[in-house]
């Protein structure tokens, strides 16, 4: 018996459930398969969801600018690393979507490629899709997707194409199995980290990083 199955048969007895018939696995298999999609927010119907990914991402502590082109990435990030008093020091994940970024633009930044040591103080990955109904950017990991990148260094930037923004997660669901291959994980993130749970007081950084910047890139 695998490790699978044991603890999945553990849960079946605390549950007080046999085994499962016939018409029942094939039930289960079919809601599996079907994807339902759950309830869909009215406020989504709008024809500028990049507007309201935007202000949506405000509303947790994002900063966001807007850009024309890959080739204005390099002077927004050096502009923000310095306004935020932050080294020009990146580590940049090893994403073929980022390989196009002239990052030689500003030959004062050091960049890198690779996944995060803990070590970075800052660290630049691209996402998969940004959902307007939540301001939330859904990543997926993968070696060109170290999650490492997401959650070690002090501050997270996201370069982000308009064209990813959807509606909801169930249409980011959909683009994802759209794909080749799911990836092993999936993380959802919104906002920088932060707690209350010391006298109720919200503390950004408790759990991973403590500022988001997203550089939407206007591609569509």
């Amino acid at each position: 018996m695998s490790g699978r199955e044991s603890i999945l048969g553990a849960i079946r007895q605390g549950l007080g459930r046999g085994a499962l018939g016939t018409a029942e696995k094939d039930a289960l298999e079919d809601r599996i398969a079907g994807h339902a999609r759950g309830i869909r927010p009215s406020r989504i119907d709008t024809a500028d969801l990049k507007q309201m990914f935007v202000d949506y991402a405000a509303k947790v502590d994002v900063t966001v600018d807007r850009v024309a082109s890959l080739d204005d990435v390099p002077d927004k990030v050096a502009d923000y690393l310095a306004q935020e008093n932050l080294p020009a020091e990146l580590r940049v994940a090893p994403d073929p979507a980022l390989d196009t970024v002239p990052w030689d633009k500003r030959p004062t930044l050091t960049v890198s490629k690779g996944a995060s040591d803990g070590t970075h103080e800052v660290g630049l990955t691209a996402a998969f899709a940004g959902i307007a109904e939540t301001g939330t950017l859904m990543m997926k990991s993968g070696p060109a997707h170290p999650t490492t990148l997401n959650f070690l260094p002090d501050t997270h930037l996201v370069v982000l194409r308009a064209s990813q923004i959807v509606g909801s997660y169930e249409d980011a669901w959909d683009r994802l199995r759209a794909g080749e291959a799911m990836p092993r994980t999936v993380n959802f993130i919104t906002g920088p980290s932060r707690t209350g749970d010391i006298e109720q007081t919200i503390f950004l950084g408790a759990h991973g990083p403590r500022r988001m910047h997203i550089v939407l890139v206007e591609d569509d």
